[in-house]
This record gives C-alpha cells, structure tokens and sequence, in this order.
C-alpha cells in the first residue's frame, strides 16, 4: 500500500477574470492526459507507477505522480489522489508544461468526483495565467452552469461562440468538439447552448 505524507491539498481560489474576447490557442501542452504506463490496468497499472516513481525525480517520475493520482482518485481514493496531484505539482515549475498539464487533468478529475469549487480554482488559476486557451470557454461554461453562476456560464460560452462561430451554434457538434467528454457534460453544455441562444450576452 502506497504511504504518503500528508499534505495540504487546499485549493487556493483566486476569483475568475472576466472572458477575454477570443480564445484561439489551441495550448495542447496543457489539455493532454499525463500517461507515463499505456499498456496495464488496475494493481499492475498501479505498481508500475510506483516503480516509476520512486526511480528517481526527473519528469517521467512526476508524470508517473499525475498518472498515479487520476487513478486513484478513478477509483474513489480522492485524498489519496489530491495529495499526489499536489505533490506532482509541486514538483515542477510553475509556469512550465507539465504543470499546466497536471492543473487541467487535476481540475478535471476534481470535477468528476463532484467537486465543482476546486475543479474551478484549477481551471481559473490556468484561464487567468496563460494565455488564451481554446478549452476555457466550453470548460468554464460547464462548471459554472452547474454551480449556479448561469451569467457567467453565459458569458464563456459567448466566448466560445465569438471564436468559433460555426461550431460553437450547435449542440450536434459537440461529439467532435468535446471527444473526451461523457454525454452528461455534452448536455449540461447544451443547456448552456439554449440559454445564450435564447438570450445572447453582448460584447463587452
């Protein structure tokens, strides 16, 4: 069994700016899976990635870290998988690559087990920081709606729409669009669709 030391995986939440105009950067570097084993699944998926970590402190084993905690918190092991996430993290350079990646993959993974709070703080502390990433918009959109902030759910998804018009205007695109996400995600964001159909914000 994997023991850890604890860690504080609090999520300091800084407040989330306000759209930019357009979002263009494709940033592929951030919106990635970190995979470091492709070819195993569940305890031998696992021990791998122990063995890999513990190898040494070079990139493979960071990445080894973020692999390991989507795992676990896959599983239902959420501290478990907060506290390598946070480890991982702090691993690396801040503004760097692997970073970002580790942030994007935590704030989802976060998300997905119902955290919808930290999963924004990751997603804002990326948005605010670096650039224009194209997966912002339709990303915000989805939390925000969610948590009952529909303004400003409306106010990303405007962003998505101003960037690209002809695919952002139809749920029907989203398969295409959003491959990595469940059905469930792709029909929150249709709400979001109807809304700013019903109602387009203006801009500014």
């Amino acid at each position: 069994m994997l023991v850890l030391s604890q860690v504080s995986f609090a999520v300091s939440a800084e407040p989330l700016q306000t759209p930019k105009e357009f979002y263009f950067d494709e940033d592929t570097d951030t919106a990635r899976p970190v995979v470091v084993v492709a070819d195993l699944q569940g305890e031998a998926l696992a021990q791998a990635l122990v063995r890999e970590r513990e190898r040494g402190r070079g990139r493979k084993a960071v990445e080894a870290s973020g692999q390991l905690a989507h795992l676990a918190m896959q599983e239902g092991r959420n501290e478990l998988g907060q506290q390598l996430y946070e480890q991982a993290i702090a691993s690396t350079e801040d503004s760097g690559p692997l970073a970002r990646s580790l942030r994007w993959n935590y704030g989802w993974d976060l998300y997905r087990s119902g955290q919808l709070e930290p999963a924004l703080a990751q997603w804002s502390n990326l948005t605010n920081r670096f650039g224009d990433p194209a997966w912002a918009p339709p990303t915000l959109a989805l939390v925000l709606w969610q948590l009952d902030r529909k303004p400003e759910a409306l106010q990303w998804y405007a962003a998505a729409v101003r960037t690209e018009p002809l695919k952002w205007n139809s749920a029907a695109n989203y398969p295409a669009l959003l491959p990595g996400w469940s059905e469930k995600d792709r029909d929150v964001l249709a709400q979001v669709l109807a809304a700013w159909q019903a109602d387009p914000p203006a801009w500014p």
